[in-house]
């Protein structure tokens, strides 16, 4: 079903890519509060809000964060550089100053949940609002590398973590779109559907990235999606992470 009918932030949502290459341009203050103002406008769980955003415009710090998120550049010659993080700390205070003990509530792995779901929430207003400006994104994921150190360098709180951070500029190209999975591979009615009923779906799409990749690198890669996220996602990743997020106040029991 073609998206060309329907109103322009159909076609919008549908068009994402993600940039991560900028030209070297900043983007107007104006247009960076109304991007936060729209990211501020996000649903939050029971209006808690349990998130902040960091923008971070120090070089040496961007810097850094550019080698902890793995040597990405673009971290560095973007525009605009955000952290989301989520935001317990402040929930904990205000209490406190009204004379109410929270911490076995916010010890809860609800909490955490509800405290990390606020800032995706708001990162994704963040990211559509953006484009709708006419500025690429891309998430960056790689902070949880080196999560000690980006603590440190944005001088976070107890209670407070870095989720993933978000590059905004001026694209210097537009990437070709990737695909995504089927409908039917995902998108079930009344029931989950397990691997038999959508197996056929996920073959059929794995020939759709294979070809995918082919284009997008004049031939040096070919695996299919399945490929692509087995040999992803087999090793073990940031097993750390259990136990930084227990440092920081998130004890998810």
């Amino acid at each position: 079903m073609n998206a060309e009918n329907y109103p322009d932030v159909i076609r919008l949502l549908q068009n994402h890519r993600s940039v991560r290459k900028f030209i070297n341009k900043e983007i107007a203050e104006s247009d960076l509060e109304h991007i936060i103002r729209s990211a501020q406008a996000a649903s939050s769980s029971s209006h808690g809000q349990s998130y902040s955003i960091i923008r971070v415009t120090d070089p040496k710090k961007r810097s850094k964060l550019s080698v902890y998120a793995g040597n990405q550049t673009h971290v560095k010659t973007c525009a605009e550089f955000l952290v989301f993080c989520a935001d317990l700390y402040r929930l904990e205070q205000i209490s406190l100053l009204s004379g109410v003990d929270m911490a076995e509530s916010l010890d809860t792995t609800e909490m955490f949940l509800i405290s990390t779901i606020d800032a995706a929430l708001a990162a994704q207003n963040t990211a559509v609002s953006a484009e709708a400006l006419g500025f690429g994104i891309v998430y960056t994921g790689g902070l949880r590398n080196y999560p000690y150190e980006v603590t440190q360098l944005l001088n976070l709180p107890r209670r407070v973590y870095p989720v993933f951070g978000m590059c905004i500029g001026y694209p210097e190209e537009i990437p070709e779109k990737k695909p995504r999975l089927p409908l039917k591979a995902f998108y079930f009615e009344n029931e989950y559907k397990r691997i038999e009923d959508t197996s056929l779906h996920i073959r059929k799409y794995d020939e759709v990235m294979k070809q995918y990749y082919l284009n997008r690198t004049e031939g040096s890669r070919s695996e299919t999606w399945t490929e692509t996220q087995t040999m992803k996602r087999k090793p073990s990743r940031r097993l750390f992470m259990k136990p930084f997020l227990k440092e920081q106040g998130f004890l998810l029991i």
